[in-house]
């Protein structure tokens, strides 16, 4: 990574704020979490708005028992995207950690690494004791191997746009009453770390695009646009498992789904879900626009 001179001591002044929050705001998750043996099955377990149902003609047809179900397998799947997540970022992180093109970022990267090993955990076993499983990973892996200039802006890229969107579901679970105690606890503490590592991806991605323009071709920055817009299409879609409406006991599970993914409403649900996201990827010249669909 090449980081520009002159933003090296901004993205420096912003580590050293984010080093001292991580440190004042530090918990222990095995502490914290007390793990009631069960959760209302009377209750929603994500909000509604968030639901991959929210606006759709299928929402119309459900009932609110089966609302219930749905918010829980939903719940259970989110999850469970959230530890595949994870995993790839800390794998990530921790093969660059101490490498000379981070050497600046470094110390922040054992923060990000202890605080998502943490997260991991809590999620897993929020999937384990209220759902008896976690989902398997069937999202496309997108190539691991990258080569080339673009390979460094690509893999924190990605992992920006996975905290972008988990982020998004935390600030509103977080505070939503109509949710249990334990889900907005969950959802309350991963926003509050989330937003600094959200932070800090912005500053990385940022600059690393800022330098790959210098390197690379229009051709091979379109390409890099079509990588994202795809990467993010395919996240989500991910959220509208036909497992999760099998478990609800919702009957053609992958019918379902296909009308949920064809529905007018959806997409409009999934612009909401992207609003600040693509805003920050536009005005960084990183995308030209905020359609996800390639130019």
């Amino acid at each position: 990574m090449a980081l520009l001179l002159d933003s090296e001591q901004r993205l420096k002044d912003i580590l050293d704020r984010l080093v001292a929050k991580s440190e004042a705001d530090y918990y222990n998750p095995y502490q914290l979490f007390q793990w009631p043996d069960s959760l209302p099955e009377e209750r929603y377990w994500m909000s509604p708005e968030l639901m991959s149902v929210h606006g759709t003609e299928v929402l119309g047809e459900l009932t609110e028992e089966q609302l219930h179900r749905l918010s829980k397998w939903e719940s259970i799947n989110f999850y469970s995207l959230n530890v595949h997540g994870i995993r790839e970022l800390v794998t990530e992180v921790i093969a660059r950690i101490h490498t000379k093109e981070f050497a600046l970022t470094s110390e922040y990267f054992h923060h990000i690494i202890g605080e998502e090993n943490e997260h991991m955990w809590f999620f897993a076993t929020f999937c384990n004791k209220y759902g008896g499983k976690i989902y398997p990973d069937l999202t496309f892996k997108f190539d691991q191997g990258i080569q080339g200039p673009a390979s460094h802006f690509l893999v924190f890229a990605r992992l920006l746009l996975f905290e972008e969107i988990v982020d998004h579901f935390n600030r509103q679970m977080g505070v939503d009453e109509r949710l249990d105690t334990t889900i907005r606890q969950v959802n309350a503490i991963h926003h509050q770390d989330e937003s600094r590592h959200v932070a800090f991806g912005r500053q990385i991605v940022a600059l690393l695009h800022k330098d790959l323009r210098s390197r690379l071709t229009p051709e091979e920055l379109g390409e890099v646009e079509r990588y994202l817009k795809s990467y993010l299409r395919r996240s989500l879609e991910s959220l509208v498992n036909p497992a999760v409406f099998r478990d609800a006991g919702i009957p053609e599970p992958y019918k379902v789904r296909n009308r949920v993914l064809a529905d007018p409403a959806h997409a409009e649900h999934n612009r909401n879900i992207l609003k600040r996201t693509m805003r920050f990827l536009v005005n960084e010249g990183i995308l030209p626009d905020e359609s996800l669909e390639d130019s």
